[in-house]
């Protein structure tokens, strides 16, 4: 079982993050980042990439960016939650499931209202 934190809005679908490192913030770093819509987020990284590759000398920049990507492992599924919030999205609880689609299927069986809100998007 994974931990999924849902994210809702009124006028919008609800959004599932899973909880935990994220492999892509690791390996892409800023651009997955971007890819998540969590643009500040993204700007700031992809900054302090450059500022670490002119003002720290190598080997000690390869360490220093190493040790960035892996912050951003553990900390990018909360960047892009604080994006999602600053778009208007409320945090509303955290699901425990198998896989994506189970934790979506919990949602909607907690929220029959957003439930009702696709059913009327379907037609």
């Amino acid at each position: 079982m994974k931990p999924y934190t849902a994210l809702i809005k009124s006028d919008a679908e609800p959004v599932l993050v899973r909880e935990g490192f994220a492999w892509g913030a690791l390996i892409l770093g800023p651009f997955w980042l971007a890819a998540h819509r969590a643009w500040i987020a993204s700007g700031i990284v992809l900054a302090a990439y450059v500022l670490i590759a002119v003002l720290v000398p190598e080997p000690a920049g390869t360490v220093v960016a190493c040790g960035l990507g892996f912050i951003l492992g553990f900390t990018g599924n909360d960047l892009r939650r604080w994006a999602l919030e600053q778009r208007g999205y409320l945090l509303f609880h955290v699901i425990m499931a198998a896989s994506m689609d189970d934790a979506f299927v919990r949602l909607l069986t907690d929220r029959p209202d957003l439930a009702a809100r696709f059913r009327q998007g379907l037609a």
